[in-house]
């Protein structure tokens, strides 16, 4: 049994506190008047944005993690040849589902992951407007707080990283390991299939039409942000295919919520788990199984 390393604790106790101070930050904007920008790509961008992308970058370059590089999504371009050096990095999408932030949907959460040789081996899912956060690190599995407001106990009343930091076992018991659900047998029982509320396609469509043709009883749920993934790795929803673009920001935290409660996020062409720190920082097309639905690999095919 692989065991939760020093180094690795601290960076949960950093991240976890990191995702809830941005989270509050977003929240305070969600509640107010809400303006809108647009980024050269003609995605959208708003104050909770840059906000929590500050306040992630300012508590992940303590005097302690300083020398570990930070690549956000609302961060200035990082070349290639110098990212191709990095051991390990921070990996963060300050607000991931602006789109449903604007909307005021809920659906929209503050993603930090730690990737090492490429692989994401920590991640926080946080979902501010639920006050529901999903954690995961190699040699710890994968849990939900169903309460994140408790996070905020271990904050300073300067709105700083506390001198005792968060008991990453204290916090286990106050949360549910994933996945939630243990089925002994899932052959024949209806399928849940979750997508992209703002970016679905005729391809995604078609996918879940081939699959009621495949297995039969098959449900489809729309859903924001990297909150899919926490619906697979808690096991409400069971195979989620992203055939629209993505970014590595996007999907890390969220492939570690999952690999860690025993799913799989697997690239569609080759059925290898995405990879990450790339020239391209763009995802291929992938998808993501539960833990428990590892069998339905038949339904893995290029569209």
């Amino acid at each position: 049994m692989k065991i939760l390393s020093t180094f690795l604790s601290e960076c949960l106790t950093l991240s976890l506190l990191a995702a809830k101070k941005a989270g509050d930050a977003i929240l305070a904007v969600y509640q107010g008047h809400i303006d809108v920008a647009y980024k050269e790509d003609e995605t959208p961008l708003t104050l909770a944005d840059e906000r929590a992308h500050t306040i992630i970058l300012n508590d992940l370059s303590t005097q302690a993690f300083g020398q570990i590089p930070v690549l956000s999504e609302e961060g200035k371009p990082i070349a290639y040849d110098e990212r191709r050096t990095w051991e390990y990095f921070w990996l963060v999408d300050p607000l991931d589902g602006t789109k449903e932030f604007i909307k005021r949907r809920g659906e929209f959460t503050v993603n930090i992951a730690f990737v090492k040789k490429n692989r994401p081996v920590l991640g926080v899912v946080f979902v501010p407007a639920r006050a529901l956060l999903y954690f995961a690190a190699e040699g710890l599995g994968s849990y939900k707080l169903e309460n994140a407001k408790i996070i905020g106990e271990f904050f300073s009343e300067e709105g700083g990283i506390s001198k005792g930091s968060v008991p990453i076992g204290q916090l286990i018991d106050s949360a549910k390991k994933l996945p939630l659900y243990q089925p002994t047998n899932t052959r024949g029982k209806k399928l849940t299939i979750v997508g992209s509320r703002s970016h679905a396609s005729n391809t995604l469509t078609s996918f879940v039409e081939t699959a009621r043709k495949k297995y039969g009883d098959v449900e489809y749920i729309p859903a924001g942000s990297a909150l899919k993934f926490g619906l697979i790795a808690e096991g409400s929803a069971h195979i989620y295919p992203r055939l629209s673009p993505t970014m590595e920001w996007d999907t890390a935290a969220g492939q570690c919520v999952v690999e860690q409660s025993g799913g799989a996020v697997l690239r569609l062409n080759n059925k290898a788990p995405l990879d990450y720190n790339k020239r391209d920082l763009r995802n291929p097309e992938f998808f993501c199984i539960g833990k428990h639905y590892m069998h339905l690999g038949h339904l893995l095919q290029p569209m």
